[in-house]
């Protein structure tokens, strides 16, 4: 099932044929650097099943990204409750990516971002939608920004599933877009 389509990208379920580059994002030490662990074969499964019944389930979660000219999979994007009840409202969402590294500065993950955005406020009339990284991230965080993303830094956190023995990848920023203003925005892009 199709959920978004951009000029050049088409948010879609996930597929059988798309568990390689599910393998391959979780497995890459490039995609996974902010993350404390990489996922095995039988473990990206996993998650990629959990993914589909969420989608399934409540329309939001981590879409596979292909591309519009031969539907290949190139990673993910999506909407997804955020799931910290201690650092966000409950019914709060996050925007996410990951994309495999042969497609990365392409714009790829800006375009697909975006959309979705639009996607979240205008379709889905949520209020805000918030997106969060290790501090040292800078690929993310810069994506946050490029696609009008604002820094609420009094919303930082030390990410409660991160272990102690990573130090390092523990303390999180936090970025944030507002409904009303994303209208704003929108309005005079136009």
């Amino acid at each position: 099932m199709i959920i978004l389509e951009t000029e050049r990208l088409i948010l879609r379920n996930w597929r059988p044929s798309d568990r390689d580059l599910f393998r391959e994002i979780n497995a890459d030490p490039k995609v996974m650097e902010f993350f404390p662990f990489r996922r095995t074969h039988a473990e990206s499964d996993a998650v990629l099943d959990k993914l589909n019944g969420m989608i399934t389930e409540t329309g939001l979660g981590f879409y596979a990204v292909a591309l519009k000219e031969d539907d290949e999979p190139i990673g993910f994007c999506g909407l997804s409750p955020t799931n910290l009840p201690d650092i966000f409202p409950e019914g709060m969402v996050e925007i996410g990516w990951r994309l495999a590294t042969r497609f990365w500065g392409n714009g790829y993950v800006t375009e697909a971002a975006r959309a979705l955005l639009d996607d979240a406020f205008i379709t889905r009339d949520l209020k805000a939608v918030v997106s969060f990284a290790v501090a040292a991230n800078r690929r993310s965080t810069a994506v946050m920004e490029r696609i009008g993303m604002q820094r609420q830094p009094w919303l930082d956190f030390d990410h409660p599933r991160v272990p102690a023995s990573h130090p390092h990848l523990k303390h999180h920023v936090v970025y944030a877009a507002a409904a009303e203003l994303w209208a704003e925005a929108t309005k005079k892009a136009r």
